[in-house]
């Protein structure tokens, strides 16, 4: 099992562990719902160093990304993310990415770590025919994340206390943007993207960076109430904010458009899996389900219509933020239909009652704006 360099903190700050992708990662350190609200109301600090990090270099680098992913990347200026999608040949879903142009010629692919080989093993056969280098950079990289409406103001402080120092001003870093920066001396790359539905920054390191970073984020953070938090709570707070996960909502027998991200998909160009990437009409769509009580569907859980099951939950819980049970299920379309023009009721069988569901739009909750 890998470890993350910041496990020896983990540790002293009492962590509970368990095995993620193969690394041995903290689920939480006080409780989920603490951790959670922590997020919603300050910030939390999150270890994501098991991500995997690919670095794609070369003069052909734009040109190899407009084939091997399903996205198009030549209006990609420097400083810009991109959410985009590895497609296997015949449209399925590999994984979901986030490429980051850090320069003229160099990009950085972040994938899932449960999907480390598979994407650097696509990306690699695909740059054949390509001047691009393709390198998996994951071990040599560290990831520490801060997310929360305290987020900017913790960076602040450490950028007043001088040891972080961004190329621009950090207030001008918009949302799924990048820059480059210094902590300590240190390279950094400082990414105003993340996972949990909040404002937040993901900063990459050199993993011996890490524990600094780490700690400093924590002590400026501490009187703004910004904690450690687990992968209990980002998948709470990732499925509030109806962001699929990979192996639930995604993966090789799912089409882009059935997720709802037809959009991800570039409308012109040639890319693998660019045939096969049309679902068959009565596939089934992913869709956003609330239901009453505190009883909360779960992956698995057969979503009903008239009593024939016409969908499968992928994730639920009971919602720290809202009160109320959330699910993310595949339905079939006819269906989805029948609950929202035609006003039938779906319901969940969770352990063999059926909860009434209501279909609602993605995402299920929204921060608020400032202003």
């Amino acid at each position: 099992m890998r470890s993350s360099p910041l496990e020896p903190a983990h540790e002293a700050a009492g962590a509970t562990f368990t095995d993620f992708a193969g690394y041995r990662m903290p689920v939480r350190y006080s409780s989920d719902l603490a951790e959670h609200h922590a997020v919603r109301q300050a910030a939390g600090v999150f270890d994501l160093s098991h991500m995997a990090e690919i670095g794609v270099t070369g003069p052909d680098a734009v040109a190899f990304l407009d084939h091997a992913l399903a996205g198009s990347f030549g209006a990609m200026t420097v400083g810009r993310a991109k959410y985009s999608l590895l497609l296997a040949p015949d449209g399925g879903i590999l994984d979901d990415l986030v490429v980051y142009r850090t320069d003229e010629h160099v990009f950085l692919v972040v994938a899932n770590a449960g999907n480390r080989d598979v994407a650097v093993t696509a990306l690699t056969a695909r740059a054949n025919g390509f001047d691009v280098l393709v390198s998996d950079d994951s071990d040599t990289t560290a990831l520490v994340a801060i997310q929360g409406p305290a987020a900017a103001g913790t960076l602040d402080a450490l950028i007043v206390a001088d040891r972080l120092q961004p190329e621009t001003p950090l207030d001008e870093l918009r949302y799924y943007r990048v820059l480059h920066a210094t902590f300590d001396d240190a390279d950094v790359l400082i990414a105003r993207t993340g996972y949990t539905g909040e404002d937040g920054f993901e900063i990459y390191c050199d993993p011996a960076a890490a524990t600094a970073i780490w700690d400093a984020l924590l002590e400026a953070g501490a009187d703004r109430g910004v904690v450690p938090a687990g992968l209990a709570a980002r998948d709470t707070l990732r499925l509030e904010a109806g962001m699929p996960l990979y192996g639930h909502e995604l993966d090789t027998s799912v089409r882009p458009a059935q997720a709802g991200l037809g959009r991800v998909v570039a409308a012109e160009g040639t890319f693998v899996g660019q045939d096969g990437v049309e679902p068959a009409p009565d596939a089934r769509v992913l869709v956003g389900l609330v239901t009453e009580g505190r009883r909360a569907p779960r992956a698995g859980y057969e979503v009903l219509l008239d009593g024939a099951v016409v969908g499968v939950v992928t994730s639920g819980a009971l919602s720290p933020t809202l009160g109320h049970p959330v699910a993310m299920a595949y339905v079939e379309p006819t269906a989805v239909a029948a609950a929202t023009d035609g006003g039938q009721v779906l319901h969940i069988d969770v352990r063999g009652t059926a909860i009434p569901s209501t279909v609602t739009a993605f995402p299920f909750y929204r921060r608020p704006q400032k202003g």
